[in-house]
């Protein structure tokens, strides 16, 4: 069978910890980009034994070594877009900072991951003000949800539309080019995610599906982010897209019957 015509596809690369599970992290943020159309490449910064009931343990990867994996993806392929997930430690931080000071990538998304659904905790205090002062200023986009930002602010979760506008334009303020605040948190019959760049918030409403299986979706969704400006398009749009696109992941997770708790969103829904 003769081969057919070799095709450029855009590389995106995801830099977070590993989900033994599946449903999270690395192993999501691969899963979105190929659903999405894009090449992924990955950094793990973390092994996690984890299900979809809880995390039962971490094994950090050194940081010279998450280096060493940073620039062989760089050194070899032609990476559009990264997106940053689970960076536990201080050193994995600066270890990031370094590498994306050498290899100067376009697009960054930052998925500041500091807690999990579970509630279990996934950054270091003390690595919180690094991700303040050394990463999020190197971010195209950041991503938390309520309570990441307000734990980035030292704030209260916030509660209206005025106080999560505000939340946003302070984390802009700390330098990134624009902010979408999660609202996946929130309890109303709409999830609805703000959009905080220096043109203003722009509202996102997607109804509120009621389901459990959840598990994965802010990975998810920065990841299809990252497609999307890898792909080319522009902020709003990859964003735009990427909502509609975990809306729909989510809406259909309950055709998967995996784990006995929380369960993973339906990546290839748009496939079986």
């Amino acid at each position: 069978m003769a081969a057919g015509k070799a095709v450029t596809i855009p590389v995106a690369l995801t830099i977070a910890g590993s989900d033994s599970s599946g449903g999270a992290g690395v192993q999501a943020d691969l899963k979105t980009f190929a659903a999405l159309g894009v090449y992924g490449a990955s950094v793990i910064t973390a092994l996690t034994a984890q299900n979809t009931t809880g995390i039962s343990g971490i094994h950090e990867v050194p940081a010279d070594f998450i280096t060493a994996q940073i620039d062989a993806v760089f050194g070899d392929l032609d990476v559009k877009a990264i997106k940053i997930g689970m960076l536990a430690q201080r050193g994995a931080i600066e270890a990031v900072v370094a590498g994306l000071s050498r290899w100067s990538p376009k697009h960054i998304v930052l998925d500041p991951v500091m807690v999990a659904t579970s509630g279990d905790h996934l950054l270091a205090r003390d690595a919180v003000a690094s991700l303040r002062t050394s990463l999020i200023p190197r971010a195209s986009l950041i991503t938390p949800n309520l309570p990441e930002a307000a734990a980035l602010l030292d704030e209260p979760i916030a509660e209206s539309e005025a106080a999560i506008a505000s939340q946003g334009r302070r984390l802009l303020a700390m330098g990134c080019r624009a902010v979408l605040i999660k609202g996946g948190h929130g309890h109303d019959s709409e999830s609805i995610d703000y959009l905080v760049d220096g043109s203003g918030t722009i509202a996102l409403a997607a109804p509120r599906i009621a389901t459990r299986n959840t598990h994965g979706t802010g990975c998810s969704l920065s990841a299809a982010v990252a497609a999307g400006l890898a792909k080319g398009e522009g902020m709003e749009a990859a964003v735009r897209a990427a909502k509609a696109w975990i809306s729909a992941a989510i809406a259909a997770a309950d055709r998967l019957e995996v784990g006995h708790g929380d369960g993973p969103v339906h990546h290839f829904h748009g496939y079986y």
